[in-house]
């Protein structure tokens, strides 16, 4: 194994006082990038997801072309309902569709949850890869979706604003959405242990429509899986979680046992440090739409977010995926803002 020449991120993790916080971006490996284009042109996107040495080459992109401080897997959160059985297409620029979906019992089921990640196991391969070629330049992030996201998938069949027919589920047949929700949180935690065995150096679990819950049902049907898999994992490796849009739930998470939470761009630093009593480390939360501004504007904003946030227990970031349409000189603006703060 290689020692990690830069392992800023981990450092920050654990609490470290630094001069700078390390920088990635969520969804940094793909869209916005012509060289991921290229070969979207020439590959199916499964067939990107699937074959190591293309998700190995998409991955390291952003590491050679932006400067990112971390490399995160080109992957995505629904290799687990495609490996829990289910079929998953994804069309381009129209988003992902699961014809059958989850209705009842005898759905529930036909779900297979043993030896999941031997269906995966292209994921760790590419991972193995990945790290190999990195060579410790960054560390390498394994990732995973969170249940509650996974489920809202699953019932729905396709994305949603509002995911109704996803908590209509939830709040008619509750026993069965819980049992849904273990599946899924068992077959997730079996899939970062491998991703951490296979190279992953931390792992982050997206939780992208917990914002669509109450406090109260984020606190029944989102945070109980969450904390399942931050305590399972985090003996292996440090865990992010990043429950979208839940804010109200960072007083919980942060007395969790995960070391990262992420955070959008929908509360303040102040605000954000003071609901988790500043003992955690905190990612976010530019809002990647400010990406499209002009590069002084970006770099401007991106010294007052750090200044917000501090240099301890930080990592800069979006407060969401990088758009496709931001050009790869702002995305690298970003990252050059956050490298020559303080200097």
């Amino acid at each position: 194994m290689s020692v990690l020449k830069n392992d800023l991120l981990l450092r920050a993790l654990s609490g470290e006082e630094l001069s700078r916080p390390p920088v990635w971006m969520m969804r940094q490996a793909g869209r916005y990038l012509p060289d991921y284009i290229k070969l979207r042109q020439k590959y199916d996107f499964f067939t990107r997801v699937q074959t190591p040495e293309l998700a190995c080459e998409i991955t390291l992109q952003p590491v050679d072309q932006v400067g990112v401080d971390a490399a995160i897997l080109f992957s995505d959160i629904l290799v687990i309902p495609q490996a829990m059985g289910m079929t998953v297409l994804m069309e381009e620029g129209k988003g992902p569709s699961l014809p059958e979906v989850i209705k009842n019992q005898a759905d529930l089921d036909a779900l297979i949850t043993t030896e999941t990640e031997e269906r995966l196991d292209y994921v760790m391969k590419a991972l193995t890869l990945t790290k190999s070629e990195l060579n410790g330049r960054v560390p390498l992030i394994g990732f995973a979706g969170a249940p509650w996201t996974l489920l809202c998938y699953m019932v729905e069949g396709k994305g949603s604003k509002t995911f109704d027919k996803a908590k209509q589920f939830c709040f008619t047949q509750p026993e069965l959405a819980h049992a849904l929700l273990q599946k899924i949180t068992d077959v997730t935690i079996k899939y970062l242990k491998a991703q951490t065995a296979a190279g992953a150096d931390l792992v982050q679990v997206f939780d992208s429509w917990s914002g669509l819950l109450s406090p109260a049902d984020f606190k029944t049907f989102a945070q109980p899986y969450l904390l399942q898999i931050s305590n399972a994992v985090s003996p292996l490796a440090p865990v992010i979680l990043f429950p979208k849009g839940s804010w109200y739930a960072l007083p919980d998470l942060a007395n969790s046992s995960a070391a990262g939470l992420g955070i959008d761009w929908s509360l303040t630093p102040a605000m954000a440090r003071q609901m988790s009593g500043n003992k955690i480390t905190l990612q976010g939360n530019f809002d990647p739409s400010k990406l499209l501004a002009p590069i002084p504007q970006i770099k401007k904003e991106v010294k007052e977010m750090i200044d917000g946030f501090g240099t301890k227990h930080y990592i800069a970031n979006l407060g969401h995926g990088i758009l496709p349409n931001v050009p790869v000189d702002h995305a690298r603006a970003f990252v050059d803002a956050v490298k020559e703060y303080g200097q």
